[in-house]
């Protein structure tokens, strides 16, 4: 029995050996479950935190979109610099609505960011496709790069344009016939009294120190006392001062400043000025709030046209309207002025430099429609367009000025035969690089042909816009508060019953 239980051990011991060892089931599927256990949970708090995350992206993705969309709208003048991105006008967008009723103004775009659109020519003769109408395109073709002209074919239509001409003569013309300074013109602008180089150096010396400063020349300019010392006077002296290093005039320095002075035509810009001529008659068109619907219809493509603030267009000049008759002209001139120190924009007076000598016309861009046809002459005419380079004194060829179009129209560079309903658009300006108005563009220079037969009827929109943007910006703040209190004003008084005024009177 023994040696039996013994023979049974040893076979099993047998069966052991020859088997591997396994060990039991359930202890390896239990460890295996708790890891996967672990895993999953593992996975699932990976999982929430990279959504939670993902989904914080998200919402900061959209408000930044939002933000940018409320603050780059329409709203605001261009983009930040100045410069459109294509030379395509947005066909999208439709017309603009400046002021569309009643007293509203779009005064309040002094707060958008400051800076002037300004249209690529690309190449003299590239034809671009424009919007001004929401059911037409117009084609804007480059006629020079300098200055950055083009010619818009049909932007009004016929009768469009005998309105406008019929609402000149109901308004009634008036002559702008401006000739060669006579005698008697030439003595208005010269002092009443006849003083000496020293007695003039000791008026203008107020603290009698034997110095002259900016600001004894600047108090005599706002007394507007012109019996010793005309305005002419007064802006070369300020000049030749500015031009001191030390920005004060003894007597001797004086002397010679107050020379040039008196021969203010024979400066730099006496060629041009000094022959200056024109016969026409003209009128000026209102066309805000209750002007005529054509004129509002008018100034609404000028905005859509030039891409600018519909407040620069509201508050710049109103529409001028000029008839050339047989033998009526322009002499060639700028409609803009260069700025100086000394100077201030006449439409930005109301916030203007108190310090400033004279006012004088700030004009961005011309905005020209042709009203009629011409059966011969009448051209406008740009005698210096796209030349190489400028001189003023090339402005004589051969004895021959060619700032005066009755004898020398026909040798301007460029020129345009008068078309009904054809606009022409031009920069006045220069850029300053930053997206504002920069120097006056001397090739911008331009005269009327006189009228061989037929008549001429023509109308000018002008955009004022002040170099200074802060002072721009002041101005149409100024304005925004004057109209909110004239409006405010207004409404107190419609709200008030006749009933009511009699109870108060």
């Amino acid at each position: 029995m023994d040696d039996a239980q013994g023979n049974l051990l040893e076979h099993e011991d047998a069966d052991v050996s020859e088997k591997p060892f396994l060990p039991p089931y359930n202890v390896p599927f239990r460890s295996t479950r708790l890891n996967i256990q672990r895993s999953n949970v593992c996975s699932r708090a990976y999982f929430v935190v990279v959504m939670v995350f993902f989904h914080v992206y998200i919402l900061n993705v959209i408000a930044l979109l939002l933000y940018v969309h409320y603050n780059n709208g329409p709203g605001d003048l261009v983009n930040g610099d100045g410069a459109s991105s294509a030379p395509v006008i947005n066909t999208d967008s439709g017309l603009p609505q400046p002021a569309p009723s009643g007293r509203e103004l779009h005064v309040e775009d002094y707060s958008q960011s400051f800076s002037l659109h300004r249209m690529e020519g690309i190449r003299v003769g590239h034809v671009q496709h424009v919007s001004i109408l929401p059911d037409r395109t117009h084609e804007m073709k480059t006629l020079s790069l300098k200055p950055l002209l083009f010619e818009i074919p049909g932007f009004l239509s016929e009768e469009e344009c005998r309105v406008v001409v019929q609402l000149a003569q109901l308004k009634g013309l008036m002559d702008s016939k401006t000739a060669t300074p006579s005698q008697e013109q030439a003595e208005l602008n010269q002092p009443l009294l006849s003083l000496s180089t020293e007695e003039v150096f000791s008026l203008l010396d107020l603290n009698q120190d034997g110095f002259l400063q900016k600001q004894e020349i600047v108090s005599h300019s706002r007394s507007r006392d012109g019996t010793w010392l005309s305005p002419d006077n007064l802006r070369q002296i300020l000049s030749g001062l500015e031009a001191s290093p030390t920005e004060i005039l003894t007597l001797g320095e004086f002397r010679r400043v107050y020379d040039v002075s008196q021969h203010p035509r024979q400066q730099r810009t006496g060629s041009l000025h000094s022959h200056f001529k024109q016969r026409n008659r003209h009128t000026w068109l209102f066309q805000g709030p209750g002007s005529h619907h054509v004129l509002q219809t008018l100034r609404k493509r000028v905005i859509a046209l030039t891409r600018l603030s519909s407040a620069l267009i509201e508050l710049s000049e109103p529409l001028q309207v000029s008839r050339y008759e047989h033998g009526d002209f322009t002499n060639a001139h700028y409609d803009s002025s260069s700025f100086q120190s000394e100077t201030t924009c006449a439409h930005t007076r109301l916030a203007g430099n108190t310090s400033a000598l004279t006012e004088v016309s700030c004009r961005y861009l011309t905005v020209l429609f042709y009203l009629s046809s011409v059966e011969d002459g009448g051209e406008s005419t740009f005698p210096v367009a796209d030349n190489r380079t400028y001189d003023e004194r090339a402005l004589v060829q051969d004895g021959v000025d060619l700032t005066d179009t009755q004898q020398a129209c026909g040798k301007g560079n460029l020129r345009m035969t008068p078309t009904a309903g054809t606009a022409l658009l031009w920069y006045n300006h220069l850029s300053d690089g930053r997206g504002w108005m920069g120097e006056l563009d001397e090739y911008s220079l331009h005269g009327d042909c006189p009228v061989k037969r037929g008549v001429k009827w023509v109308a000018d929109s002008w955009v004022n816009v002040d170099p200074d943007h802060q002072q721009q910006a002041r101005y149409q703040r100024l304005v925004a508060q004057r109209h909110k209190a004239k409006s405010s004003m207004d409404d107190h008084y419609q709200s008030l019953s006749h009933s009511d005024l009699h109870l108060d009177l």
